[in-house]
């Protein structure tokens, strides 16, 4: 709960940071963000899978803008959505790993984070589910519902991945899908948008679904029979072509290995859970939908539809997030708002840290001037407009990933590169990096990088993540000595 004077306070400092602001209180719209936690590309109206079944996103991108070329900033969950709600990159915050979360972050003012910062501008600030990951997270909301049983419920005994890590597993479950955490926080969402309000208010439905463990309700697995469900293209070549820091970097992460889903025969079966998953929760995205449709506040509210990263189910021969390839970053980005117009598509490179100004100036508020992301108000009026700035991804310090309109470049901590042609490889298959035709398009991208790379923050809970990373920069320094004829280190 925020208190009243410190709302006072950093509203005092955003106005005087934003002078000019003039729209009445009662006049704001209010803002409903539907999060969806590991949600890649598969929608129907991204294209990214034959079987995909989203009719309430879909529907919800008839009628407002679909960025169908956004990215996360980060491809894990914690500093993708803290680079979400602060507005700049993990190398400016050093916020790249699952932990620390953002509650040891060191915050400037309140207003430093999306939701407060509403806060305090007079909004009414509610959430359930998960939003601001690996936090505390109902202290950044005036109304929170808790996180409903997270990624719970699970069975007595894992389904289909009988070891490994405990959230690694696929399969139809629980029969009552009233006690999934996703039901419990459309119901808790439903029931807000119901009341009619004096200020107005910035609602949160955070789902939890797909992420693992990819439990889906029975009846959503049924609708994926597995002999219709297709696989991911992949070339057994793909890899050839790679740098040697890119393989180390998915070193020592949970995610089973491609090869055990395919040994095990496995690969049908996780892929029809994600489909069924993804339906599941694209249900309870209709539920909510229905709910503002028939609500008071169904004429003035912005509604963002979100994911926080991509994840890969065998593209590049690898399994989940952590990748700074497409299908690690790519996400969907749905606006609708008021007074704009419907049924759009914009390929323009966009991302999430793009969502905080853009709210802002949606909402008629003063401009916040620390932010690294551009309002996407521009590209929502004219879908086309010129834009200039190539939208950028980082995982773990200095390994960074730059995405234009049509190409896809990325540079790691040890100097190797990879480049698509995202027109005529989709799949990124052929590495373009080492192609004399490639010098110039590669030197420009190099000068979009970060000038600085903010050391990491370190936390006693995240020390598996650093150590995969140090072990990553470890095999890079004895690479770069053994082509040296160097031993030892030296």
């Amino acid at each position: 709960m925020i208190s009243i004077a410190v709302r006072s306070l950093v509203f005092v400092l955003c106005f005087a940071a934003g002078a000019g602001w003039t729209t009445a209180e009662d006049s704001r719209p209010n803002i409903l963000v539907i999060s969806i936690d590991d949600l890649n590309d598969w929608v129907g109206c991204l294209g990214g899978h034959p079987n995909a079944r989203t009719p309430n996103i879909d529907r919800l991108a008839a009628r407002g803008t679909l960025f169908a070329n956004t990215h996360c900033q980060a491809p894990i969950c914690t500093p993708s959505r803290a680079s979400l709600v602060l507005g700049k990159y993990p190398s400016t915050t050093g916020l790249y790993f699952l932990q620390p979360g953002l509650a040891e972050y060191k915050l400037q003012s309140p207003g430093d984070m999306l939701v407060q910062h509403f806060a305090a501008a007079g909004y009414h600030t509610m959430g359930a589910g998960k939003f601001v990951h690996g936090s505390n997270e109902g202290r950044w909301f005036d109304e929170h519902g808790g996180n409903m049983g997270g990624f719970g419920p699970t069975p007595p005994e894992k389904l289909n991945h009988k070891e490994g890590h405990r959230l690694w597993d696929w399969g139809a479950y629980p029969a009552d899908e009233s006690e999934t955490p996703d039901v419990k926080v459309a119901d808790w969402v439903i029931e807000r948008l119901g009341k009619r309000r004096d200020e107005p208010f910035f609602l949160v439905a955070g789902f939890w679904r797909p992420h693992v463990p990819m439990y889906a309700p029975p009846k959503y697995v049924e609708m994926f029979p597995i002999d219709q469900v297709a696989l991911p293209d992949v070339l057994e070549s793909d890899r050839d072509d790679l740098p040697d820091y890119a393989k180390d970097l998915t070193i020592g992460y949970p995610a089973p290995r491609h090869d055990w889903f395919v040994e095990n025969r496995q690969w049908k079966i996780a892929v029809q859970s994600y489909l069924a998953c993804i339906a599941f929760v694209d249900a309870q995205v209709g539920r909510v939908l229905d709910a503002l449709d028939s609500s008071p506040n169904a004429d003035d509210t912005i509604v963002v539809l979100l994911s926080d990263h991509g994840w890969h189910l065998g593209e590049k021969q690898r399994w989940a997030k952590r990748s700074l390839w497409e299908d690690g970053g790519r996400v969907p980005l749905i606006i609708a708002a008021p007074d704009h117009a419907s049924g759009q598509v914009c390929k323009r490179p966009t991302g999430l840290i793009d969502l905080f100004p853009t709210l802002l100036e949606l909402a008629g508020l003063p401009r916040k001037m620390d932010l690294e992301g551009r309002s996407l108000k521009v590209l929502m009026d004219s879908p086309d407009a010129p834009w200039d700035r190539p939208v950028l991804c980082t995982f773990t310090p200095n390994n960074h990933s730059l995405r234009s309109t049509d190409f896809h470049y990325i540079r790691y901590a040890d100097g190797s590169e990879e480049l698509y042609d995202m027109r005529t490889d989709p799949n990124e298959w052929h590495n373009l990096a080492n192609n004399a035709e490639s010098t110039d398009r590669i030197a420009g991208f190099r000068d979009s990088l970060p000038r600085e790379n903010a050391a990491p923050i370190r936390s006693e809970w995240g020390l598996w993540e650093i150590e995969a990373w140090e072990t990553a920069q470890r095999n890079a320094a004895d690479r770069r000595n053994s082509e040296h004829g160097l031993t030892g280190g030296k």
